[in-house]
């Protein structure tokens, strides 16, 4: 069995699910930041390992003494594969420089910072690109973000692979108790980080439109990022609009998905999405910009609608269509959900993961 050390700082939730998923076909070992295991720790696999290391703040010198035990309890278990969820870590990269590593995947879910993210850390755009090269292995999860590594990283098209977003509903749903909402059937969700690349400000513009040929329509704004009150200086109707302008607890996730109709991503810039996975796997209609790799996660009239970005007249009129449509609301849940049994599925894409190994180390042992 093929001996896999998983490593990540973030990308919790995705790393928890492939985690799950990878330790029926490898002998898996997870390492992370003890910042992190709270996250991870009720929702692993108990067959898994978990090596936790202590991790400062970027800013740090203490990084140094950080990566030198990261490196000790690799080098300690001596795997096959380490696989390397995307860091954003300075640290980390110039680590991957000046240390010779395992055979290397890497899993890459941004390329670059999103417009308006002043969460990004200053420089990692281009530390990141080590890991482009020194991998020989990388994953993405559209057509759209291996075009990119290929035509502007000259990455070879055979060490790029493409592997689905696996669904997050069902993590979300072991996570809480039984007691779920009930689905409000005029409810919209707009959930996670609030940058402007988000699109928040063109969904705003469409609720009245909404509102004059559905009343009942109402908003949950739920993330951390922008000050909302920009968008509402004379304050907000508490009818119309709920906002959690905060962290959201991982207890309260499920809730406000299960609770709204639709999530709507009005995304004016995407890679790919978290938050469409998550919503799949909770029944959750998705209506989404047809922009960046949105594209290929949101499949128009078959689990979801799409609509051009920075349109407020198109994004209303799909709202209002599939708010005032229950036939196309059931039959575009019925094949997300479909899709969460398929390639949406952890189980497929921890195989198609494995697969990756193997041929890595198939490739390795013919080259020696």
């Amino acid at each position: 069995m093929i001996k896999v050390a998983l490593l990540h700082f973030c990308f919790e939730d995705y790393t928890i699910e492939l985690a799950n998923g990878l330790v029926k076909y490898v002998d898996l070992t997870l390492i992370q930041p003890e910042k992190v295991s709270d996250a991870c720790r009720d929702a692993l696999d108990s067959s898994i390992r978990v090596i936790s290391f202590k991790k400062p703040r970027i800013r740090e010198l203490g990084n140094l003494l950080s990566m030198r035990a990261m490196m000790r309890i690799i080098k300690h278990i001596e795997p096959d594969i380490l696989h390397v969820q995307e860091t954003n870590d300075p640290w980390y990269d110039c680590t991957l420089l000046l240390n010779k590593m395992p055979p290397l995947v890497t899993t890459i879910h941004d390329i670059f910072r999103h417009p308006g993210d002043r969460q990004s850390v200053l420089g990692s755009d281009y530390t990141k690109r080590i890991a482009f090269y020194r991998s020989q292995q990388l994953i993405v999860h559209t057509h759209q973000l291996k075009k990119v590594l290929t035509e502007q990283f000259h990455i070879p098209q055979d060490r790029v692979n493409i592997l689905p977003h696996g669904e997050l509903g069902s993590l979300y749903q072991r996570r809480v108790s039984q007691n779920s909402k009930l689905r409000e059937p005029y409810t919209l969700l707009f959930f996670g980080r609030i940058w402007p690349y988000k699109g928040l400000k063109y969904l705003l513009e469409a609720i009245p439109l909404i509102a004059d040929r559905i009343p009942e329509v109402k908003l949950i704004i739920a993330g951390q990022g922008e000050d909302l009150k920009q968008y509402f200086p004379n304050g907000y109707d508490e009818k119309r609009y709920e906002i959690i302008n905060d962290f959201i607890p991982l207890e309260e996730v499920s809730n406000l998905f299960k609770r709204s109709m639709v999530t709507v991503l009005p995304y004016i810039e995407a890679s790919q999405s978290g938050v469409a996975a998550l919503s799949y796997g909770m029944g959750t209609l998705v209506i989404a910009s047809e922009v960046g790799g949105l594209s290929e996660i949101v499949r128009h009239k078959q689990d979801g609608l799409l609509i051009p970005p920075r349109d407020v007249q198109a994004l209303a009129d799909a709202i209002i269509c599939l708010l005032s449509d229950r036939d196309l609301q059931k039959r575009l849940q019925t094949a997300a959900l479909a899709r969460c049994q398929q390639d949406l599925n952890w189980s497929n894409i921890a195989a198609q993961t494995t697969e990756i190994y193997r041929n890595l180390l198939s490739t390795k042992k013919a080259n020696i």
